[in-house]
């Protein structure tokens, strides 16, 4: 019996090994079928609590204190009713929906003239409001409201100009968890521009149309790299990589995306055994970099390279068996604002080692 005992506890280490190794160090190339490493059976959030001063950089837009949920919950396609502005901390002064959910516009979009440049897996998880019964209250001038024929068809409402979307992981009202995802998606202030400039927290580049994305919560493709602000050199890596180092004047060599931007580590998540830190509210500032093809990496190695199930079920990067993530407050390629932020994020070098606070 004791034998048997002494099997079954070293199958067990031997397998926690296995699954260890294999943490960033997967030989296949692709990242749907390499290093897919699940956490631990007892993986949960570390730590409780995601205000702010809590350590986790989220916003904390949260739930409407009335407990309403927003029209996105059931029906993102449905009309918008009467529009309302309401204040969203952090974000600014937005426009909702009769039900309270947050409108967005997409910066790959144009408003002279309108145009809508997100169909297909874009318009999945942002879905076009449409152009239908949907009427000002005040604060809003109705003048501005307008319409956009879409590519199917179907009328799309604008707003100065800028057609109007909800978003897909927006549920309850007041949530406002598509500001700044992938740098192009707003939350839509009153007057059609970005809530978050007129806050003054967001970039202040030109609101010019680009040509159309692919799919994704982006709504960009792998090889739609945003043009870096002048003046920064090149940020955006190597020209197809979907993993790239590059030279950061003030940090040295750090890990960005296809498109240039930083990403960061969260020292409340750990890496063996897979544990997350960042959940709930955390998700709304610090978004989960999606897994790459880890051949498709340069100037970092490849066995470093993975991907973990995230709680929800969804797939995230991981370097060096670390979760990696994208910071909303980063709105050009480039920029590292969220290196040292509250003193536990932090940028990653080429070696998968997390940057110095001092850079």
């Amino acid at each position: 019996m004791k034998n048997k005992r002494r099997g079954m506890a070293a199958g067990s280490v031997a397998a926690v090994i296995l699954l260890a190794a294999g943490c960033g160090a997967g030989d296949s190339t692709s990242a749907k079928s390499a290093n897919s490493v699940l956490p631990a059976s007892d993986s949960k959030a570390i730590g409780s609590g995601y205000g702010a001063d809590s350590g986790y950089g989220s916003g904390g837009t949260g739930a409407d204190p009335s407990g309403g949920s927003a029209a996105g919950a059931g029906d993102k396609a449905g009309p918008a009713g009467q529009l309302a502005v309401r204040d969203i901390p952090d974000v600014g002064s937005v426009v909702t929906d009769n039900a309270g959910a947050t409108l967005y516009r997409f910066d790959k979009d144009g408003n002279k003239p309108p145009k809508s440049n997100c169909d297909g897996d874009c318009a999945k998880t942002w879905p076009a409001v449409p152009a239908s019964d949907a009427s000002a209250s005040e604060g809003i001038d109705a003048a501005l409201l307008g319409e956009v024929v879409r590519t199917d068809g179907s009328k799309q409402l604008t707003l100065g100009g800028w057609p109007v979307y909800r978003y897909a992981k927006d549920t309850q009202a007041g949530d406002a968890k598509g500001e700044g995802v992938g740098g192009v998606w707003h939350a839509l202030a009153a007057d059609g521009k970005k809530a978050i400039d007129q806050k003054g927290g967001g970039a202040k580049g030109g609101e010019k149309g680009a040509e159309q994305g692919g799919g994704g919560e982006y709504g960009a493709g792998q090889g739609s790299a945003q043009k870096p602000a002048a003046g920064t050199g090149d940020k955006t890596g190597k020209a197809g990589a979907e993993l790239s180092i590059v030279a950061n004047e003030k940090l040295g060599k750090i890990l960005v995306d296809a498109e240039g931007r930083t990403l960061y580590r969260f020292n409340k998540d750990s890496a063996w055994p897979m544990k997350f830190g960042c959940l709930g509210a955390c998700l709304d500032t610090w978004k989960p970099a999606a897994p790459v093809d880890k051949a498709k990496a340069s100037g970092i190695p490849s066995a470093l390279v993975g991907s973990v199930k995230r709680p929800d079920g969804s797939m995230q990067l991981t370097i060096d068996c670390w979760p990696v993530y994208l910071f909303t407050g980063d709105t050009e390629p480039g920029q590292t604002n969220g290196h040292n932020k509250q003193g536990l994020w932090f940028a990653v070098n080429e070696a998968g080692k997390k940057v110095p606070a001092a850079g």
